[in-house]
């Protein structure tokens, strides 16, 4: 049996304050209405919650001003990774969300690994655009440069240390 309540606060998954849904009644009685997220549909509710939806909207609105200003910022962010590789190209190890993450950490942006979209980690070099999740109505992404680090030159025979070759007597 489904009840109509009016959500109180903003929710990821429900809605946004204000707004009238249909649940469950015992989700709506054992969480919902419990933990003061939502009131009882009535048209009493309905006035009361007018002035927090008014107040929600201005507060959704102001911070999304703020995910577009991170966006914009994630945009112009370019990651370099300087990694092993094999003779194919191929990483011995991989570029992963945390380490992406960490890396944007690094330069001073805060993202959770949540919101790293690498649908799997980078195993290739290569130039990389990886999607970042700022905002429920809003994403960035980020370029990700994978490198190989530079070998170092075995030393040849006959080159090494001392420079002397044997000599026959």
């Amino acid at each position: 049996m489904k009840i109509k309540l009016i959500l109180r606060v903003d929710h990821p998954v429900l809605g946004h304050t204000g707004d009238v849904i249909e649940v469950a009644s015992g989700f709506a009685r054992n969480s919902l209405i419990p933990q003061n997220l939502a009131f009882p549909y009535s048209e009493d509710a309905i006035r009361r919650i007018e002035k927090k939806k008014a107040e929600a909207g201005a507060v959704r609105s102001e911070m999304l001003k703020d995910m577009e200003t991170l966006a914009k910022r994630l945009a112009g962010l370019e990651l370099n990774f300087v990694e092993n590789v094999s003779a194919a190209g191929h990483l011995y190890g991989a570029v992963t969300a945390k380490r992406i993450s960490e890396e944007i950490a690094a330069a001073g942006i805060e993202i959770p690994e949540a919101h790293i979209r690498l649908a799997e980690p980078i195993r290739v070099i290569g130039e990389f655009e990886v999607p970042v999740h700022v905002h429920s109505e809003l994403n960035a992404s980020v370029k990700v440069w994978v490198v190989a680090k530079e070998e170092p030159k075995p030393v040849g025979e006959g080159e090494g240390e001392g420079g002397e070759t044997p000599t026959e007597a």
